[in-house]
């Protein structure tokens, strides 16, 4: 008997539309933002962990005096 695995990894390289989706952007914010392609066999595509260190670099929001906490003497 033969028992055959089947396994499914997300791709690591992305085309333009997948790797804007990705990022929750559009395709043509994504050809704004500073991330390279990668070239395989003359297509260009993103590499998902250059999208994910891009992601990671953005700043976050204000970790600052929480205004509820303020206004309700917290």
């Amino acid at each position: 008997m033969t028992i055959r695995a089947t396994l499914s990894y997300p791709p690591r390289l992305l085309p333009a539309p997948e790797a804007a989706a990705y990022l929750g952007v559009s395709a043509s914010t994504l050809r704004t933002l500073p991330i390279q392609r990668r070239l395989l066999g003359g297509r260009k595509l993103y590499d998902r962990i250059d999208l994910e260190a891009y992601a990671s670099s953005l700043p976050t929001e204000s970790t600052g005096e929480n205004t509820c906490d303020t206004a309700f003497g917290d």
